[in-house]
């Protein structure tokens, strides 16, 4: 269980990574509001309190690895990374920006801290795999984690890799569904149903985890559920709200890949504190 401390010091980190949201999508004009907002307390929790990672050494062979499978939601992670101390904060209103390196897609060659470029849906999440098993192959303790949408799950490429992490045991394997409902064409249900995700990844030998998204007690909780765990991976399904925090964005499937504007942003900035 999280200290209180910890759990205090981790939901301000959350709030600032949402402020970063809205300041950096708003001065772009453009990116992935919704699913950055519903991932705030997970990225938070990893960054901050679960992975072994030195920003002063991004490429450290014995760290944790994240890879942010639903790419799309990169101001999330460029919020933690900066917040970290891996960049400058300075630059993530620099986001999308020509002669800045942070686009609107992780790139694992231009932004410190990102494991894995990521964008097109699904493949983020098979070279996860890949890492898990090369780092028990090199007989390293480093842990990966992986973020994915619930809409990302309609793509099989997920499917095929949850089929090797579960045959080869890759207990150095956590992934995290941020379960929000919504994709940028409507709910999921609609869209292409994939439910029920829990049953379907424990079909293929997962050990399988269903929590509050946005309570950081369930989220350590899970986490060190999932360490403790051998001999499978650990699939994380966290039931989160569509643009978190920002009440006028909260599930609303509009605000998956629009900004807010000057006004918008000053309102969800109120809202944030």
């Amino acid at each position: 269980m999280v200290d209180e401390k910890m759990q205090e010091c981790l939901a301000r980190q959350a709030k600032q990574i949402r402020r970063h949201v809205i300041a950096m999508t708003q001065a772009a004009g453009s990116g992935h509001p919704g699913g950055s907002l519903s991932a705030a307390e997970i990225v938070s929790a990893l960054f901050f309190a679960e992975m072994r990672i030195d920003p002063q050494n991004p490429a450290w062979p014995e760290r944790d690895r994240f890879i942010l499978s639903k790419g799309h939601a990169a101001p999330v992670l460029y919020a933690a990374l900066a917040e970290r101390g891996f960049f400058d904060v300075a630059e993530l209103v620099n986001l999308r920006k020509t002669g800045h390196f942070l686009q609107g897609h992780p790139d694992m060659k231009k932004v410190p801290g990102v494991d894995m470029s990521t964008g097109s849906l699904g493949q983020g999440v098979s070279a996860a795999v890949g890492m898990a098993l090369g780092l028990r192959l090199d007989g390293k303790d480093a842990r990966v984690f992986a973020l994915l949408g619930d809409g990302e799950l309609q793509e099989g490429q997920v499917w095929e890799a949850a089929m090797a992490a579960g045959h080869y045991g890759l207990d150095n394997l956590t992934i995290f569904i941020d379960d929000n409902g919504l994709q940028i064409d409507g709910p999921v249900e609609q869209v292409m149903n994939c439910r029920p995700i829990e049953d379907k990844f424990r079909a293929f030998g997962w050990n399988v985890l269903t929590i509050d998204g946005h309570s950081l007690p369930a989220i350590m909780d899970a986490l060190a559920t999932a360490k403790a765990t051998k001999g499978r991976p650990t699939c994380i399904v966290a039931q989160t709200v569509k643009g978190k925090g920002v009440s006028f964005m909260e599930n609303q499937v509009g605000w998956h890949g629009n900004a807010p504007n000057a006004e918008q942003a000053a309102t969800a900035m109120t809202e944030l504190g």
